[in-house]
C-alpha cells in the first residue's frame, strides 16, 4: 500500500490524475463493496485541476474516501439508508471543506452500518462490506467501507466517524491505523448525527505517519460546532520514536471474560516491546468499566431517537405518496429505516419516555461520570493506557446480525472512551489464524500527542503494519 509521501513523489513526477484513475480502476474491480458512491467524474475533473494549478497542500492530489454519513456538496449521501434515498447535500462538512483546501482528491462516499449503527457494516442498505483479508468476513463497523478501502488498497486513506469504536473497531478487523480524536477537537458539522455527545469523525490511513498528517489537515476549531475546541494543531511534530520514560497503564478490566487468547497474547507482546524501548507498566483499576456498555447504549440510543426523528419523508430523501403528514411520516419511516435502527429509535425512546427517563437516560448519566472519574484516576498512574482495541478478530458475515445482543457486547473495549470523551488510537499488533488483531493506546483529554508517538514507535520497531492481504 503507497503511503501519502509516496503518492506524493508519484504525483510530482507524474500526475494526480494518473493516481486517482488508478485507485477508481482497484475499486471498479473490487469484491469489497466498500463504496456506496464512486465520485469518478468529480474526482478525475479534481485531479486535472490540482496538476494544472500546481496545489501544493499538505494532501495536493492524494485521493481520500469519506464514509457516507459525512456531508459532500454535489455528491450522494446516504447513512447507507433506503431514507434518504437520492439525497445530495447542498453543503460541505467541515472536513470536507479542510480535505479541499489541502488539496484532498474525494474519490467516493464508503459504505458503514445503516447511520452508523452496528459493528460489522451488515446493516446497510446497500449490502455488507467484505473484509480484504477473508471476504467471507466483516470488516468491522460502523466505519467498516472505510477500513476495508485503506485495507484493500482502493484508498490511501479515509475518514470514518467513531460513536463507541466505530474508527477503532473496523481499524483492528482490517489490520489498519484508526484514530479517535478527543470529543471536541474535530468538528461535527456535517457529520449527520447518532449520537451528539459521543461522536467524533476520525482518520484511516496504513501508517501512524499518514493518520498523523490526515488528523493535522481536519482538526481545529469551528464556530458552527459548539462543541468544537480551539487547540493548536500540528500532531506530526509528535512522530518520535522513543517512549523512554513513557508511563503505560494497563487495565486488566479490558482483558476480561470473552477476551480470545491470541488477542490478548499479541497486546501483551506489543506492551513487552515497549517495554524494551524504555518505557514502564503498571497495572490500574478502573472498576466501573463493567457498567460501560449498559450506559453507552442507553444514552446512544436516547440521542438516536430524538436525531432521527427529522427524518420523515417531507423535506429530503425517501417521499411516499400519501395524502396527509401521519400517513407520510409513518410509512416512510416504516419502509425507509432498517431494522436495527428501528429497534435503537424504539428503545432510546422508551429510555426518555415519562416514567422511564430516571430510571435510565439518568442513570447512564450518572454512570458515564463515574468511568470519566476511573480514566482521571487512572492516568494519575500513567501516561497513556494500553488495551485491546476488540476482544476477538473479525467475525464471519451472518456470525452475529440476528443476534444484537452478541454485537453490542463486542463493543465491550471501546465505548469507555466514548463515554470518557478522551482519544485512543488502534495499531496493528499481531494475527490470528491470518487475522490481524488491533491494540489501542488511550490518552488523556486533548494528549494525541503522547498516544501518536506511542503508536509511532511501536510501529517504527515491529512489522505488522507492513503486512497486506493477499491480493490486494
Amino acid at each position: 500500500m503507497a503511503t501519502i509521501n509516496e503518492l506524493k513523489e508519484r504525483i510530482h513526477a507524474g500526475s494526480s490524475e494518473e493516481i486517482v484513475a488508478e485507485y477508481l480502476e482497484r475499486i471498479g474491480g473490487s469484491k469489497l463493496n466498500a463504496f456506496i458512491t464512486v465520485a469518478t467524474e468529480n474526482a478525475l475533473a479534481r485531479a486535472k485541476e490540482i496538476d494544472s494549478e500546481g496545489h501544493d497542500g499538505p494532501l495536493a492530489g492524494i485521493p481520500v474516501a469519506i464514509k457516507d454519513n459525512i456531508s459532500t456538496k454535489s455528491i450522494l449521501t446516504t447513512c447507507a439508508s433506503k431514507i434518504l434515498t437520492g439525497y445530495v447535500p447542498p453543503y460541505d462538512a467541515h472536513v470536507i471543506e479542510r480535505l479541499k483546501e489541502a488539496g484532498a482528491v474525494i474519490i467516493g462516499k464508503t459504505n458503514m452500518d445503516e447511520f452508523a449503527m452496528g459493528t460489522s457494516t451488515e446493516t446497510s442498505f446497500y449490502g455488507p462490506t467484505r473484509n480484504p483479508w477473508d471476504l467471507d468476513r466483516v470488516p468491522g463497523g460502523s466505519s467498516g467501507g472505510s477500513a476495508a478501502a485503506v485495507a484493500g488498497g482502493e484508498a490511501p486513506i479515509a475518514l470514518g466517524s467513531d460513536t463507541g469504536g466505530s474508527v477503532r473497531c473496523p481499524a483492528s478487523f482490517c489490520g489498519v491505523v484508526g484514530l479517535k480524536p478527543t470529543y471536541g477537537v474535530i468538528s461535527r458539522y456535517g457529520l449527520i448525527s447518532y449520537a451528539n455527545s459521543l461522536e467524533q469523525i476520525g482518520p484511516f490511513a496504513t501508517t501512524v505517519r499518514d493518520v498523523a498528517t490526515l488528523f493535522d489537515v481536519i482538526a481545529g476549531y469551528d464556530a458552527r460546532d459548539s462543541t468544537s475546541v480551539d487547540k493548536e494543531v500540528n500532531y506530526s511534530s509528535a512522530l518520535k520514536n522513543d517512549v523512554r520514560g513513557l508511563k503505560i497503564g494497563v487495565p486488566e478490566e479490558y482483558f476480561g471474560e470473552g477476551t480470545d487468547e491470541n488477542v490478548e497474547k499479541s497486546v501483551w507482546n506489543a506492551i513487552h516491546t515497549l517495554e524494551d524501548l524504555g518505557a514502564t507498566r503498571t497495572e490500574v483499576k478502573m472498576p466501573h468499566t463493567k457498567y460501560a456498555l449498559s450506559a453507552y447504549y442507553i444514552i446512544a440510543m436516547s440521542e438516536a431517537s430524538s436525531n432521527l426523528a427529522r427524518f420523515d419523508g417531507m423535506r429530503y430523501g425517501l417521499r411516499t405518496e400519501d395524502s396527509d403528514w401521519h400517513s407520510t411520516f409513518s410509512q416512510v419511516r416504516a419502509s425507509g429505516f432498517g431494522d436495527e435502527v428501528k429497534r435503537r429509535i424504539l428503545l432510546g425512546t422508551y429510555a426518555l419516555s415519562a416514567g422511564y427517563h430516571d430510571k435510565y437516560y439518568l442513570k447512564a448519566l450518572k454512570v458515564r461520570t463515574l468511568i470519566k472519574q476511573d480514566f482521571e484516576l487512572a492516568f494519575k498512574d500513567a501516561d497513556v493506557l494500553i488495551a485491546p482495541t476488540m476482544p476477538y478478530p473479525a467475525f464471519r458475515l451472518g456470525e452475529k446480525i440476528d443476534d444484537p445482543l452478541s454485537l453490542y457486547l463486542a463493543d465491550v473495549d471501546t465505548v469507555p472512551i466514548n463515554l470518557a470523551g478522551v482519544p485512543s488510537i488502534s495499531v496493528p499488533c499481531g494475527f490470528s489464524q491470518g487475522l490481524p488483531i488491533g491494540m489501542q493506546v488511550i490518552g488523556k483529554h486533548f494528549d494525541e500527542a503522547t498516544i501518536l508517538r506511542t503508536a509511532y514507535t511501536f510501529e517504527e520497531n515491529t512489522d505488522f503494519h507492513t503486512q497486506e492481504p493477499e491480493g490486494f
